[in-house]
């Protein structure tokens, strides 16, 4: 048994320096390779979800300009339509001021002519009876004359 620990101790003892390697090749490898590939690894993360992030905001503002946009197209048709509205009313109330205004001038005509036409007819009349006194005292000598002879 103690050939077997004296055995032991050996391979321990031979085992150690190369142990003692491989601790010191770990400790090498984690400074040298692994440290630097995980800080690089993190700073490609960083730049992937930096960009994610980037275009999610650009997205984002993207829609809120669409929004905006779209607000002030809605708006400026609103206005528009308003506009466009009052025009139109502008435009009935002056119609209807001018056919007023052409109703009046054609009723103040009839009125008028209505007047001259009275007129008239009250002087043909008066000329039709100072006529028809004349007439039939014509009439009158002519039937008195026409059995007298």
């Amino acid at each position: 048994m103690e050939a077997t620990l004296h055995a032991l101790g050996r391979i321990v003892l031979y085992g150690l320096p190369t142990s003692f390697l491989v601790i010191l090749l770990c400790i090498y490898l984690k400074i040298m390779y692994f440290k630097p590939f995980q800080q690089m690894l993190a700073a490609r993360y960083e730049a992937t979800e930096g960009a994610r992030k980037a275009a999610e905001e650009s997205l984002n503002r993207a829609n809120a300009k669409a929004a905006e946009f779209d607000a002030a197209l809605q708006k400026a048709r609103h206005d528009i339509y308003s506009d466009q509205e009052q025009y139109l009313k502008k435009l009935r109330d002056q119609q209807a001021a001018e056919t007023e205004t052409a109703r009046q001038a054609a009723e103040s005509r009839l009125k008028q002519a209505r007047e001259v036409l009275a007129a008239e007819a009250a002087t043909a009349r008066a000329s039709l009876a100072s006529q028809a006194d004349l007439l039939a005292s014509q009439i009158a000598d002519a039937i008195l004359s026409g059995r007298s002879a």
